[in-house]
């Protein structure tokens, strides 16, 4: 490997890292959310208080008309007492109350949450609200302000019906699938004649403060998000660093999601939610116990006659690729909503890798019922497999860079001049092509490698079949590994030190130092003094990515510390298998072929040397024209 695989190893992993400080806020906008953060705290408890207090000064007020008016719509159903109704299957425990009609709270079950408790609350009546508006004639319906009457009552379905009077009534009716899908229908009765002929929508107020659900705070909310998805095709987010109030939807959508990393409420409409939808999310600080605040104001179809109902389903449940493709299929809508989005596999190409190879892979081995970290290495060991040819081409590249030193050195011995070094180059290029060796081989499988990496960086964090995984002395592959930890966040560190992360910074430099022994074996000239550099800067990138990855998965970690491991394996074994004298001997054949016959010669070489024919010539003709000038 010569200064261009250096320049190339050093291009990818600046590839790599700009694509990881890219996902993540810099310190001044770290700072500035902070700051602003603080600021938007005060303004939202204010106007949450005054939002409060003109409820409840609505409510007061609703009731008070229909005490006086006992003619008003829903003027019986502005009283009553709040009650719980609850639908569960193996999967879910979903309870709805009475007041508002909707679920007030979700129980995943399954899923320990990481203070050790049985099954994990994606949200409950404190943290969520669902608001129903309908735009009457003479006054503004609120689910919200409404107490429903259950009926039809079961472990799986539920009807919730508000009496406005005169036969006149809002029903929602429930029916939960047999795992993570809700149904819901909700429509009119009797009350054409109480809205506008031209009302066709309603307004949906979904709200949600997200729930840190992990144990590493700043790793789970790089992953939590309020995405959607847009009926013409694609899903989107809202940035999980900044803090984003009311940020206009143009196009329209069919579903969003409160997501944290590994859970996600999803709400979907069958007639769509229309353009101009207003999204919010607004990172909580850490120690809060929560992640985001959500919000959405979406407006979508509905019917005032009663005749055909406004339908959703509801999502509560796992980030799983296969789960969330399979639970898709339940839905009646007759929609490709590519929910298996919510599991984020990276950029296009990133995403590729992930979904046609990683996730099959990763589905056979789980399926083994093996320990997830043994899953990790046997993945690490196919991925090897699959790319030793390319890794074996690119040490032998080096190999016979190696090996060609001295004849490259005494071939370029006189050109030492600052002036020659172009000459100097185009020597060395064209003595390695008369020795059939291309400089470049040695750096094309490492680029193709590079996506792999950054694939299974995408990968490792999102697979929720590493959640609570213990493996050797990680507890739970799919958070950091701390061997010490404290209170205080140390600026670049945090609160702790991971040691999986160590193990793999460790590693790097390592295998960065066997690399470096192999490239200075091939260097002539002053690319050992450029080596120096490098050397420099290929020790300070596993510096660097302590800082990155402390916070990182211990899965991850140990991943790339296997990987490296297996790595630095392979580079040992094929030096020491591979015979100097050997191979010296090929490439001489090689040499003594090209130059028998001179057509055989690659077209580099042919090119290189006519190249060097046509500097030649230009010279030759400077020189003439400046003994014309000098003549006159």
């Amino acid at each position: 490997m010569n200064k261009n695989n250096i320049i190339g190893a050093v291009l990818m992993a600046a590839v790599f890292i700009g694509y990881s400080v890219y996902s993540q806020p810099s310190a001044e906008e770290k700072a500035a959310t902070a700051r602003q953060d603080s600021i938007e705290n005060v303004a939202r408890k204010n106007a949450e208080n005054a939002a409060k207090l003109a409820a409840q000064q609505k409510i007061a007020q609703a009731q008070a008309a229909a005490e006086a008016d006992t003619t008003a719509l829903f003027h019986s159903a502005l009283k009553g007492k709040a009650t719980n109704v609850v639908l569960k299957n193996s999967s879910v425990e979903l309870t709805l109350n009475t007041k508002g009609g909707v679920v007030s709270k979700a129980v995943i079950k399954n899923f320990t949450d990481y203070n050790g408790n049985s099954n994990v609350t994606l949200f409950d009546s404190s943290s969520q609200s669902l608001n129903f508006a309908l735009a009457a004639k003479e006054v503004n319906i609120n689910t919200a302000d409404l107490y429903f009457t259950p009926s039809n009552q079961t472990d799986s379905t539920v009807t919730m019906t508000a009496t406005a009077g005169d036969g006149k009534e809002l029903v929602i009716n429930y029916v939960l699938g047999s795992d993570y899908m809700l149904h819901a229908k909700l429509q009119t009765v009797g009350m054409a004649n109480d809205f506008a002929p031209s009302a066709s929508q309603m307004d949906v107020q979904w709200k949600e403060m997200c729930r840190q659900q992990e144990r590493g705070f700043t790793f789970e909310n790089r992953y939590a998000s309020l995405t959607y998805h847009k009926v013409d095709g694609g899903t989107d987010y809202l940035s999980e660093a900044k803090s984003i109030t009311d940020e206009n939807i143009e196009k329209k959508i069919d579903w969003v999601a409160f997501k944290n990393q590994f859970f996600s409420a999803v709400m979907i409409a069958k007639n769509n939610f229309a353009e101009n939808s207003l999204m919010t999310s607004v990172p909580q600080e850490k120690g809060s116990g929560n992640l985001k605040q959500y919000e959405a104001k979406m407006k979508t179809f509905f019917d005032p006659s009663g005749k055909t109902p406004s339908e959703f389903d509801f999502y509560f449940g796992p980030n799983d690729f296969r789960l969330l493709k399979r639970v898709e299929a339940e839905s009646t809508f007759g929609k490709d909503l590519e929910m298996q989005r919510l599991v984020y596999l990276g950029w296009p190409l990133f995403r590729i890798i992930n979904r046609w190879f990683t996730i099959y892979v990763f589905d056979f081995l789980t399926g083994l019922n093996i320990n997830m970290g043994i899953v990790l290495i046997l993945i690490t060991m196919l991925l090897k497999f699959i790319t030793y040819p390319m890794v074996k081409k690119s040490y032998m590249s080096s190999a016979k860079m190696r090996v060609l030193k001295p004849k490259l050195e005494e071939a370029t011995k006189h050109l030492n001049k600052p002036e020659d070094q172009m000459q100097k180059q185009q020597a060395m290029m064209m003595e390695y092509s008369k020795y059939g060796v291309s400089p470049m081989a040695g750096c094309l499988p490492m680029l193709i490698q590079m996506p792999i990496w950054i694939a299974m960086f995408n990968f490792v964090p999102n697979a929720i079949q590493l959640r609570g995984e213990s493996f050797l002395w990680i507890n739970d592959l799919s958070t950091y590994d701390p061997i010490i930890e404290w209170n205080t966040n140390l600026w670049l560190i945090g609160d702790h030190l991971s040691l999986t992360c160590i193990l793999f910074c460790v590693a790097n430099i390592l295998y960065s130092w066997m690399t470096m022994r192999q490239q200075r074996d091939q260097m002539v000239g002053q690319q050992a003094e450029q080596m120096k550099m490098m050397q420099w800067m290929m020790f300070l990138m596993p510096v660097m990515f302590f800082f990155m990855f402390n916070d990182y998965s211990a899965g991850l970690n140990f991943y790339y510390f296997i990987s490296l491991f297996f790595s630095a394996a392979i580079m040992w074994i094929l030096r020491k298998t591979t015979n100097d004298e050997k191979l010296l001997a090929i490439l001489e054949a090689k040499y003594k072929e090209n130059k028998d016959n001179p057509k055989k010669m690659s077209g580099l070489a042919a090119r290189l040397q006519a190249m060097q024919e046509q500097q030649m010539e230009l010279q030759r003709k400077r020189e003439e024209l400046e003994r014309k000038r000098k003549g006159l």
